[in-house]
């Protein structure tokens, strides 16, 4: 691109602002010279998308799409309810819902409607003005929950990332300087550096770190260990003596769990372990966050996993379900907590943007209208009972099922010659889309619109693929 900036009709005002920044190089040239200076862009050469061939879908990822994931050799072109349809026209019963995400599976008219409208009158307008849809999301939230008020993100990671720095604001604002966050390990709680640190998982933190530590102010307990959980928050509430004379006070800002471990391999919560962290949290003024991501929005039979776990946190992070599979994550607070993040100390520019909110409210709706709670809750019920008579009849490959509502897992022997990625893979061979939740699980997470019928088709189809391992 060339380029020359000026013009014929404002040369003295440009000259003025150059003679300025020259007047110190040249002290005795007092004469103020008007020159005209002209702006002309030369045009660019783009190569435009419909330039490029794509008739090799995955030579290109292999040329232009950095390695993060392992991908199965399959390509999806469209859906319809749980069915999604390849490249070559084969259909599969999806029971993945891109992890736990499209409850209302694909080409919903109701969520396509909401997404459509909205993009045909504003898309995207910053948060410095108001947002009707996000309001309104909001206050959904808000009613069917415990809480106070919403913060809006765009994933889960970033609600979680939210809620960190929230725990953090609210612990300086009572005069703690070093605060620890506790979590528990095999919990997962996202990509982003201090999401990443949060998780208890330290395959994950590999290369990621400084001096061989991840982001400081984390530490990690067993998961529903009532008495690890009550040990460490005694020892973090208290302040080595070196640091105490240095002016510094460590405490518990936080004990962030998931309702339900999802990536540590489907593991429900003990109600008497969480009633535990909500009574430590209690005494000693830290914050209970229950990260919701993969487990709320309907999944577990109820609203929100927590509800299952007869307590109610202080803050809670939705995002995945929230808005169908259009990018939306949100931090909910009460009390102080919903209060801690004021002007300056968060934002985010895509965050409860219109759209967004418009597939949000959508969810939300086609929840109420078609009592996906309920639907939730029955699916589930056959889907543990067909997963159960599988594991009596293949007790050499399967053991335990696990999960609540819609988010079931099934165990894999150790001795079964097989893995859950394997039987992943074999499943999809016959036509049925699943996901592992760690090398010995195998994870459902259909839409929320499941039917029964869809229910004993997957069943039907996962024990074609358990046979290839059956003698």
């Amino acid at each position: 691109v060339a380029l020359s900036i000026g013009s014929q009709h404002n040369s003295h005002t440009l000259a003025d602002a150059f003679s300025v920044a020259s007047s110190a190089g040249h002290k005795h040239h007092n004469t103020r010279t008007a020159t005209a200076l002209h702006a002309t862009i030369e045009k660019t050469s783009l190569k435009a998308p419909s330039d490029i061939p794509d008739d090799d879908i995955p030579g290109m990822f292999e040329q232009y799409v950095q390695k993060t994931y392992g991908r199965y050799n399959l390509t999806i072109e469209k859906g319809e309810g749980c069915t999604l349809t390849d490249s070559n026209g084969k259909e599969y019963l999806d029971f993945v819902a891109g992890i736990s995400t499209c409850i209302l599976g694909h080409n919903n008219a109701e969520l396509s409607k909401a997404v459509t409208d909205q993009i045909n009158s504003v898309h995207h307008v910053s948060n410095l003005y108001y947002i009707p849809s996000q309001a309104k999301l909001a206050a959904w939230l808000v009613e069917n929950s415990c809480m106070d008020k919403a913060f809006f993100c765009n994933s889960g990671a970033e609600a979680n990332e939210a809620a960190i720095k929230c725990a953090r604001r609210h612990a300086s604002n009572r005069g703690i300087t070093d605060p620890v966050i506790i979590t528990a390990k095999q919990s997962f709680h996202g990509r982003t550096l201090a999401a990443l640190s949060a998780t208890g998982q330290p395959k994950y933190h590999e290369g990621f770190g400084y001096g061989g530590e991840m982001v400081p102010g984390f530490q990690y307990v067993t998961y529903n260990n009532l008495d690890e959980l009550k040990a460490m928050v005694e020892e973090m509430n208290q302040t080595p003596e070196e640091d105490a004379k240095a002016g510094r006070k460590r405490g518990v800002a936080a004990i962030m769990l998931e309702a339900l471990q999802g990536e540590g391999g489907i593991i429900t919560g003990d109600p008497d372990y969480f009633k535990l962290a909500r009574m430590l949290c209690d005494e000693c003024g830290a914050l209970l966050m229950c990260d919701e991501v993969q487990v709320g929005m309907g999944r577990s039979g109820t609203l929100w996993g927590f509800e299952n776990l007869g307590v109610e946190p202080d803050v809670f992070t939705s995002a995945k379900a929230l808005g169908g599979g259009v990018p939306i994550g949100a931090m909910v607070a009460k009390g102080a907590a919903a209060d801690t993040l004021v002007p300056g100390t968060h934002a985010s520019t895509y965050g409860g943007n219109p759209l967004a909110c418009a597939a949000g409210l959508a969810v939300a709706q086609y929840m109420s209208d078609h009592d996906l709670l309920t639907n939730a809750n029955e699916r589930g019920e056959q889907l543990s009972e067909g997963l159960g008579k599988l594991a009596e009849k293949y007790p050499a490959v399967l053991a335990d099922t696990r999960g609540w509502g819609l988010l079931k897992g099934i165990k894999i022997n150790d001795d079964a010659g097989v893995t859950a990625g394997e039987l992943v893979g074999d499943a999809m061979e016959e036509g049925l889309l699943l996901v592992a939740a760690g090398p010995s699980v195998v994870r459902f997470v259909p839409p929320l619109i499941v039917t029964k019928e869809e229910i004993d088709q997957a069943l039907s189809i996962f024990e074609k693929a358990i046979l290839k391992h059956v003698e």
